[in-house]
């Protein structure tokens, strides 16, 4: 089972005098990227929500955001700061003393001063905003996860049937290498006929030069090690661990390997068109990996 790493996930959750949104939504990404967006009043359990999301997730570039809202009646009080208030009337009596002023300091002018009244948000205990954060997290992140397995589902149907057309070509090269030779050995044959008047060429020189363009032309070592690979790719789609995009991705580069020294080999027209639509599907599958997680 595979996942892509293109998902999205939603939820919201309401707990006695709290409720807590959460949006996530991911792209392809090489490694494990987590950007996360809270109120600043939670700035604090950006890290702890990072934190508990890395145990779901093992890569992709993931965007979250948080919204909170305070559903209690306690949201904010007044705060008299008599520090404040006294300087200000200090320094307004040092005035009117020394401008020869009257001294009509009234306690609702005094108030309007900066910092004399002051509103202070009340916040819930930290335990209780991280225990609501982390519901809304698990809800969010369960569908996240969920959307990444259906169209990883997807992916694995898409990537098992164009290994089952790359395992039809490379039985096509491999049918082909026998005909490559007698089709030489013929033209070899014809030739020396026409050179030498008809006379017969040597068996042993003819089995000899056979032999030399045989191991020039041979790719039954790379034909072997394609079978195993595409072999070794379908078992992994079916593995139930994590992170095996990596993994893929590895051996999609060395079937690429194997398919381009079968090109570099290959004299003859139909293989050399066998190989091209061999890198060809290896290509579309190295692009469908780039979706996996």
């Amino acid at each position: 089972m595979i996942k892509s790493m293109t998902g999205f996930g939603r939820s919201e959750t309401e707990s006695g005098e709290q409720r807590f949104t959460v949006e996530m939504k991911s792209v392809n990404h090489r490694y494990l990227d987590i950007s996360i967006r809270v109120p600043r009043k939670l700035n604090f359990l950006e890290t702890a929500a990072k934190s508990y999301l890395k145990q779901k997730i093992q890569r992709g570039k993931v965007d979250v955001f948080i919204g909170y809202e305070d559903l209690s009646q306690r949201s904010a009080s007044i705060k008299y700061n008599r520090e404040a208030a006294g300087e200000y009337l200090h320094y307004l009596r040092q005035m009117a003393e020394e401008f020869g002023l009257e001294q009509d300091v009234r306690t609702s002018v005094l108030s309007r001063y900066p910092e004399v009244f002051t509103m202070e948000e009340q916040s819930a205990d930290e335990d209780t905003l991280w225990e609501g954060m982390k519901a809304a997290l698990d809800q969010a992140a369960k569908q996240f996860v969920g959307s990444r397995i259906r169209e990883g589902e997807q992916l694995e149907k898409d990537i098992c049937e164009k290994l089952d057309g790359m395992r039809k070509l490379v039985l096509q090269i491999e049918e082909r290498a026998p005909q490559i030779l007698a089709e030489y050995r013929r033209r070899i044959e014809e030739k020396a006929a026409e050179l030498l008047e008809n006379a017969q060429i040597e068996e042993s020189r003819l089995a000899a030069e056979m032999v030399l363009f045989a191991d020039k032309i041979c790719t039954d070592e790379e034909i072997v090690r394609l079978k195993s690979h595409i072999q070794s790719m379908q078992d992994t789609l079916g593995q139930m661990e994590e992170g095996v995009g990596r993994k893929l991705d590895f051996i999609a580069q060395e079937m690429n390997r194997e398919a381009n020294t079968i090109l570099s080999k290959s004299n003859d027209l139909e293989t050399s068109n066998l190989g091209i639509q061999l890198k060809t599907e290896i290509e579309k599958v190295r692009e469908q990996i780039q979706n996996v997680e």
